[in-house]
C-alpha cells in the first residue's frame, strides 16, 4: 500500500513561499532550498512507486530553485549597490549633514550619480 507523500505537498508549499518572498534571504534561499530537499525526497519517493504526487514534488523543486535563483541575484545586486563608489559617496555626504535639507541634496545627488 502506497502511503501519502507528505514531502511533496511541503515541498510545494515551500516552492510557492520561496517564490512569493524571493526578495528575502529566508524566502528566497531557505525556503528554496527546503522545496528543493523535499521535492527531490518526495520525486524519489514518488519514483519508487512508495507514493503519490511525483509531479507535485517536482513542481515544488522547480520554483525551490526559482526563488532561490531570484533571491541569489537580488542578494548580489544589493551586495553591489552597497559596494559602489557612488553609495559611500552618499553615505559619507549624509553622515556630515546636519539638516534634512542637507540629507536631500545628498539624496538627488546619489541618485543623479546612479542614474547617469
Amino acid at each position: 500500500m502506497r502511503q501519502s507523500n507528505g514531502l511533496a505537498i511541503a515541498a510545494l508549499v515551500l516552492g510557492v513561499a520561496a517564490i512569493l518572498l524571493f526578495w528575502t534571504v529566508i524566502g528566497g534561499v531557505v525556503l528554496g532550498v527546503l522545496a528543493v530537499v523535499f521535492g527531490i525526497i518526495g520525486a524519489r519517493r514518488a519514483r519508487g512507486g512508495r507514493a503519490p504526487h511525483k509531479g507535485i514534488a517536482i513542481a515544488g523543486a522547480v520554483l525551490g530553485v526559482l526563488g532561490a535563483i531570484a533571491s541569489a541575484v537580488i542578494i548580489a545586486i544589493g551586495a553591489s549597490i552597497l559596494n559602489s563608489d557612488e553609495f559611500k559617496s552618499f553615505e559619507d555626504c549624509v553622515r556630515s549633514a546636519d539638516t534634512q535639507a542637507e540629507r536631500d541634496a545628498c539624496e538627488r545627488d546619489f541618485e543623479r550619480d546612479v542614474n547617469g
